[in-house]
């Protein structure tokens, strides 16, 4: 029988500190955050509360786009996950959707303590134009990015598989800095292997 692999930090004892709308108000820029970002739809929250294995502890929503401020829960003093608001729904007012890029623009800019990005996307929709440019972003300003393709439960395990494999294919150029994994919350699948990378950034 095989045995789970222990994650490096206990994601379980994950904790809400507040949640901002100015990057004023963050905690000090200091100790290492990871950061979840993605589409309004993708299932970012959901994917945050299969991680850490607390139900409830990120906000989800069956309203795309309901993540508008920037979260942050702790891991240990050191140590932050941090949940963006969504990006990419087209219902929401021309001036909220401004006022979310412009958040998510500032604090991937200015935020010293960033060790890498968890960019979710639905598996059925990957790598849709504002997901390109969030890639190209991070490889210019060399942030590490993590795609979880996530909704997995959605599609069989040889059409996640071919997905992937596509999603690889386009990634490769880039070199280490970039990674994909099937993901689903509801399953659940991938969790392990999305720990292993916070591992990694975290360490």
């Amino acid at each position: 029988m095989t045995r789970s692999r222990q994650p490096l930090f206990d994601y379980h004892r994950a904790q809400y500190v507040k949640s901002v709308l100015e990057l004023s108000q963050l905690p000090p820029d200091k100790g290492w955050e990871v950061a979840f970002i993605g589409r309004s739809n993708a299932g970012k929250s959901s994917a945050i509360n299969a991680i850490t294995g607390i139900r409830g502890l990120a906000r989800t929503s069956s309203t795309p786009g309901h993540t508008q401020m920037i979260n942050l829960f702790r891991l240990d003093q050191d140590r932050r996950l941090v949940d963006l608001p969504g990006y990419g729904y087209a219902r929401a007012p021309r001036t909220i959707k401004e006022r979310w890029q412009q958040s998510i623009d500032d604090y991937l800019e200015s935020r010293h303590c960033l060790r890498g990005l968890i960019l979710v996307m639905d598996i059925r929709h990957p790598l849709k134009p504002s997901d390109q440019q969030l890639i190209a972003w991070s490889i210019q300003c060399e942030v590490p990015v993590h795609l979880l393709l996530t909704k997995a439960d959605k599609l069989t395990p040889a059409e996640s598989r071919k997905i992937l494999k596509e999603v690889n294919t386009i990634l490769e150029p880039y070199g280490s800095t970039l990674s994909a994994q099937i993901f689903s919350a509801l399953q659940p699948q991938g969790i392990e292997s999305a720990q292993a990378c916070l591992d990694r950034w975290f360490n």
